[in-house]
This record gives C-alpha cells, structure tokens and sequence, in this order.
C-alpha cells in the first residue's frame, strides 16, 4: 500500500495510537447530465483518480474523533450525543450525518485525507460520505446501492440539500475505462466506455460565489413546480407540455431538463461510436442549456468554456457541478493538452487575477476497503 493510503495509515497511527482500516472512494466528474439527478433523469458521470481515503479504528472513550489530515482540523463528540447534533455548516457535518445514518454505538476514531479538491465541483462532498461510511463499519457487498442510498440521505436529512443521487452512486459504483450511464429513477446502471483519442482535464475556477446552494435549492423548487403544472414528471415529459406550464421560470428549467436528459442519451451514442465532435457539440449545448434556462454558469465559468472552445484541439465544454462556480470539464485533444493549459491559464489570470487550476482525470473504479 503507497500514496494517500500509506499517508493517511501513518498520519492515524502518529495521531490516534492505533492501526486503522482504511477506505478509499473517489470523486467525479460529471460528463453529461447536470441537475437531472434530482428530477429522475439520466446521468453519465465518471469516477475519477482523484479520493477520499478514511482511515477509522474503535476507542474505549466513547467518542467519535474526527480529523482532516488536509485542514489540520479536528472535532469530537460523544456519541450517545450524536442524534441531538445539529448541522454546523462545517465539512464535519457530511461525517456526522453518515454516522447518524449508522447509527454509530461505540466510540470511534477518524481521520480524513483528500486529494479531492474541495469546493471545485468535482464531489468531494460524496467521497467524504462514502470512504467515511466505510471507514465507520458499514459492512456490506461492494458495490452496494444501499451504501449510496444511506450517503444521500446523510446529506438530504441532516445537511439538509435536496440532492440527488447521482455523485454518491459514481463514487460507489465507479469503473476504470468507462463513465457510468446512470438512470436515477430505476437506479440502475451500465459502463459507457470512453472513446480513445481524446483527454478529460477539469479546470477549477477557484471561486464559489455565495448563492450556489441557495440557487440549488430555489432550482429544485422550480422543477416541483413545473411538474405541478403539467401534472407529469419529467422524465415523462415531452416537449410539446412545456406549453402547459405557466410560470415562465419553471418553463425554462424544465426545458433544461428534458433537453438535457435527450443529450445525455446522445451523448451516450456518440460516445459508442467514437464521434468526437459530436460529444463535444453536446457539451456546449448543455454548458449554453446551464447558462440561459437553467441559470446556474457565472462570468468565470463562461470565459472559461468560451476560451477553451476557441483553441486548437479543444472538442468542447461546459460547467459542472450545481454551479456559480466550481469546475468545468473540458474534452481535448492529448496533444493538445499543454498548451491548453497554458493558454487558458494566462487568459483567466489576466482577466479575472486569479490563477485556475488543471485537473488531467481518468476514469477510476469505485469505493473499496484498502484493509
């Protein structure tokens, strides 16, 4: 065992005096499908070499001991207390709400360590709930549906984000050489491998403004009320109801979402048959579907994306993630990939002062036990 895993079995052992077992479940980018997840829609989201890993054992205190390895920051609790906790809005509260879901019975010690990076879009959130659950004792088949469901329902009832499944799912379920097609109303899946000839790199803005989760909360309200007034879901929905909706706000984010769920299916096809620029045409339509209905891009996240589409060898892209910040993923050439990051370094620092960061992924397996 080497990397992060041997770093987070030595950073447990120096802090807490124990061996630990240790899990590991990564991040993802999200190729195709945004904001469809929590309106029963399709997904195509890619696990990437990029993790949580959670290194736990007991101890005889009674209390449940968290530490980040990368924040240096640390927090405990009693755990008969664990059940009257309230959210802090602290990274400490994805921890707690699993632990909640676990019921956790006897006191334990944690400690976290991500090469995620946090707040870029790119689920650190859901690798933290997923490696943390593990780490905890969840003790069932891997892959398991019941461990993404009991990590989305930490966030939906103790953080209280009206999330979707979708980066919970890719974290569990997650495969190397291939981006997971994900119908989140059967919860069911299927590998879509990855055609060759082309280079996935997240470019991270480095700025989340202050209404992303508002924003994402206020879209999930819009949505209920578009199927309020078709009185249809809408992964059952057709164009032609759009008609039926009266408030032109919940017409537009619908519009997003079954425009979106017919391109990821697109997508999908495009991918099997190795059509390039095909699949970046349809990224840039979901960026522009992101940026006009559903209204969740931001300055930074279009300059981004309208910079990358100028340069040679870029196929397409588009924002990832709720929003208003974040990340946003871009399909290149290999050959191309230097000078992209350059480029398109230069150009944001000179527009925005602020220096982006370039995240080369590859698709990775799911969560595992490491011990």
């Amino acid at each position: 065992m080497a990397g992060p895993a041997q770093l987070v079995i030595e950073a447990f052992e120096s802090r807490f005096r124990g061996t630990p077992d240790v899990a590991r479940a990564p991040g993802r980018v999200n190729l195709i499908g945004e904001h469809t997840d929590y309106n029963s829609g399709l997904v195509l989201p890619m696990a990437i070499d990029l993790a949580c890993y959670a290194a736990s054992a007991p101890n005889r205190d009674g209390l449940l001991r968290v530490y980040s390895e990368n924040l240096k920051q640390g927090r405990q609790w009693p755990v008969e207390q664990l059940g009257q906790l309230r959210p802090s809005g602290g990274w400490t509260d994805y921890v707690l709400g699993v632990a909640r879901q676990l019921q956790l019975g006897r006191g334990r010690d944690l400690l976290i360590y991500s090469t995620v990076p946090l707040g870029s879009g790119l689920s650190s959130s859901a690798a933290l709930e997923v490696s943390t659950a593990l780490a905890l004792g969840w003790n069932g088949d891997l892959p398991s549906l019941e461990l993404a469901k009991l990590c989305r329902r930490a966030e939906n009832e103790f953080i209280g984000l009206p999330s979707g499944i979708m980066d919970q799912y890719v974290s569990v379920f997650g495969c190397k050489n291939a981006a997971v097609l994900i119908d989140c109303r059967s919860f069911t899946s299927q590998p879509v491998e990855l055609p060759p000839g082309a280079a996935i790199v997240a470019v991270n803005s480095m700025v989340k403004h202050e209404l992303a989760q508002s924003a994402y909360q206020q879209r999930v309200q819009e949505c209920a009320e578009a199927v309020r007034e078709i009185q249809q879901d809408l992964r059952e929905a057709t164009l032609d109801m759009l008609s039926l909706i009266r408030n032109p706000v919940a017409l537009k984010r619908a519009r997003h979402i079954l425009n979106e769920n017919a391109r990821v299916e697109h997508f999908v096809a495009a991918c099997r048959r190795g059509d390039l620029a095909e699949m970046g045409r349809l990224l840039v339509a979901s960026h522009r579907s992101l940026q006009h209905d559903y209204e969740v891009s931001c300055e930074e996240l279009d300059f981004l994306v309208d910079t990358a589409l100028a340069m040679p060898g870029t196929f397409g892209a588009r924002m990832i993630g709720g929003g208003f910040g974040g990340c946003t993923v871009n399909l290149i050439d290999p050959k191309t990939v230097d000078h992209f990051t350059v480029a398109l370094r230069n150009a944001y620092r000179a527009k925005f002062g602020i220096d982006p960061a370039f995240y080369p992924v590859r698709s990775a397996e799911g969560a595992t036990r490491l011990s």
